[in-house]
């Protein structure tokens, strides 16, 4: 039996947006989780594990992306991943 899958939006806070350091934290942190992970930003989804992936996306400041985990600890990675968003990657 598969988990559901749980979604979560999500709005880029930090001034440079999704660029190469704050993708390589938000990627560090989804591999910590067994679960699935994937990003979507306008109708365009990527494996959230990926750091090409997410780096392809560009979510400057401003954009809404959503976040999609499936598997048992699902709802612990959306977590530490909105943690990551909300605290602007760690950057301000």
């Amino acid at each position: 039996m598969n988990p559901e899958t749980i979604s979560k939006r999500f709005v880029i806070k930090n001034v440079l947006g999704m660029h190469a350091r704050a993708a390589a934290a938000f990627v560090k942190t989804a591999n910590r989780y067994l679960s699935e992970i994937s990003v979507t930003k306008d109708k365009i989804r990527v494996n959230g594990k990926s750091i090409m992936g997410v780096l392809m996306l560009a979510a400057a400041k401003g954009t809404t992306i959503e976040i999609h985990a499936q598997g048992d600890d699902a709802p612990e990675a959306i977590k530490a991943l909105g943690d990551l968003i909300d605290q602007k990657f760690g950057e301000e």
